[in-house]
């Protein structure tokens, strides 16, 4: 499903709009599903946890405190998501193997890119609520993504038309 965001904006003028901090860096340009939401800051565990479970109809949400010194998913993850049905995930820090994401089929969006990877430590918290960048995101409410930004509401979308 293709999702243009300025047209959900304008159908659903209620909807919460991400601040502007994020690049599109998946193979899916466009992307939108229920939120799972994973709070974790420095150690991917609980992505790798979650990316292994069916994400059919999901978006994962990462809080990753906006760290930019560490890579919460990597190449490796991503194909994992994508073989899992995930449409997209969204990660408040960093992700690397950027090349290779591009190539997956998976909506990706993150704050930057950068190599090294995190600690796994065991440690996060799966669906809880999460705020960053403006908006709270709650777990079974909904994301959608597009080159032009991200939005959450709390009931699932149609495009218009």
């Amino acid at each position: 499903m293709q999702y243009i965001t300025p047209d959900l904006c304008d159908a659903y003028p209620d909807v919460l709009v991400v601040d502007p901090v994020f690049s599109n860096f998946g193979g899916r340009d466009s992307f939108g599903g229920e939120m799972v939401t994973i709070k974790c800051f420095e150690d991917n565990s609980r992505v790798k946890e979650q990316v292994e479970e069916n994400g059919t109809g999901k978006v994962l949400v990462v809080d990753g405190g906006g760290s930019l010194r560490r890579a919460l998913l990597g190449d490796m993850l991503a194909e994992k998501a994508a073989r899992n049905g995930w449409e997209g995930i969204v990660v408040y820090g960093c992700i690397r193997d950027v090349d290779v994401i591009a190539q997956t089929d998976l909506g990706v969006q993150a704050l930057a890119s950068h190599p090294m990877k995190t600690d796994k430590r065991g440690v996060g918290d799966i669906n809880v609520e999460v705020t960053f960048c403006g908006v709270t995101f709650r777990p079974g409410d909904y994301l959608y993504a597009d080159n032009n930004g991200i939005i959450v509401s709390d009931q699932p979308l149609k495009m218009p038309g």
